[in-house]
């Protein structure tokens, strides 16, 4: 058999490579532009390498009663690594993923094909542009994990595009998104602050050294009208390799604070991370 070989293309918004995981038979990290996209096992791929793709696993896998299928919007692409998650872990879920970048779907599609019957359809549009067009209270879960490089676009961080995801979502769906910032949260208290005014419900999953203010990272916000299993998530995060927190009520109140939502004129992108700050883990 021959041995797996990295791939580099150019593609629509910047340079993909596709390296092989030495320890794991058929798996692969996507990197962008060397930032670490997706990390997909073809053999197991309910297996979550990144701890943020874990947090909105551990999401996923409470939103409803398991292995019931959902219908979910994924607003970026990468390597498909939670529509394929949530294809074996819900089979039966109809899954619509939103990537800007064709070629980046493209050779996604050549390299890491997707199982047949997946329910999995890919759509090489802007993540904001197709939100407008999708129909209302057509989806259960939208997740918002969308890099522009580092950086999560000026459109996917308005209370604008909180509220056109606010109307795809039914009644009792759900809203997860993966952001990056570091103390003070400008960005993501405004993140937040942009929510809270649609939605009821509101859940922070962060590590406790990015909440504390000592380094940059990820935080996975979700937003919904009805409440979530905070409890079944604060177990799961703060068994991960690395734990997290799970903050919600008052004490995700005092996080917001005086932060106000951020109207689509007034947008700007997620912080441009510290480097070395996206590793791999």
């Amino acid at each position: 058999m021959n041995e797996a070989i990295p791939v580099t293309r150019v593609t629509d918004q910047g340079t993909a490579k596709l390296m092989p995981d030495v320890d794991r038979k058929r798996a692969w990290l996507l990197t962008v532009d060397g930032a670490p996209q997706s990390y997909v096992d073809l053999d197991e791929p309910a297996h979550l390498e990144f701890e943020y793709a874990r947090r909105l696993g551990h999401v996923l896998d409470t939103v409803a009663e398991p292995g019931r299928p959902l219908d979910v919007v994924h607003l970026g692409g990468g390597a498909l690594t939670l529509p394929r998650y949530l294809a074996v872990t819900r089979p039966g879920s109809r899954q619509d993923v939103v990537e800007a970048d064709r070629g980046l779907l493209e050779l996604v599609a050549e390299h890491l094909p997707l199982p047949a019957g997946a329910g999995i359809e890919a759509h090489a549009a802007d993540a904001r542009a197709w939100l407008a067009d999708a129909p209302s209270d057509s989806a259960d879960v939208v997740v918002a994990d969308v890099f522009g490089g580092s950086r999560v676009p000026a459109g996917l961080a308005s209370v604008g595009y909180a509220r056109e995801a606010e109307r795809v979502l039914r009644a009792d769906g759900v809203h997860l998104a993966n952001l990056a910032d570091a103390a003070p949260f400008a960005f993501l208290r405004s993140q937040l602050a942009g929510f809270a005014t649609l939605f009821e419900e509101l859940v922070l999953i962060a590590e406790p050294g990015v909440l504390r203010g000592r380094r940059f990272g990820n935080a996975v916000v979700v937003a919904s009208h009805r409440p979530l299993d905070t409890a079944a998530l604060a177990r799961r995060a703060a068994a991960d390799a690395f734990p997290a927190r799970v903050e919600h009520g008052p004490a995700l109140r005092d996080f917001i604070g005086a932060a106000r939502p951020v109207r689509d004129e007034d947008a700007v992108p997620s912080p441009e991370p510290p480097d070395g700050s996206f590793g791999i883990g």
